[in-house]
């Protein structure tokens, strides 16, 4: 029996409102790295953000098939926003 999984943006680590170094300005997807149809593992990365400062990969949770990617390149992104669906084993 197969799952599709939701992969989403991570919680952005509290130090980024505190400090201000690693994101200044708007976060969003430097690099879409994944297409529909293509097997992926446990932390291959899936996107890589730009936060002004710092790139920063987004990892899959799962191994599996990407059935739909929701992003593409610069797009504006934010905690939560759905990135893929994987399909799961």
């Amino acid at each position: 029996m197969t799952t599709t999984r939701e992969v989403r943006i991570p919680k952005f680590p509290d130090c980024w409102d505190a400090c201000g170094q690693c994101a200044s300005g708007d976060i969003f997807v430097e690099s879409v790295l994944v297409t529909v149809g293509q097997a992926v593992k446990r932390d291959d990365t899936l996107i890589m953000l730009e936060t002004g400062k710092v790139a920063l990969d987004i990892p899959s949770p799962c191994d599996g098939i990407i059935v739909e990617v929701c992003v593409e390149e610069n797009d504006p992104i934010a905690e939560n926003d759905l990135i893929v669906r994987i399909e799961t084993a």
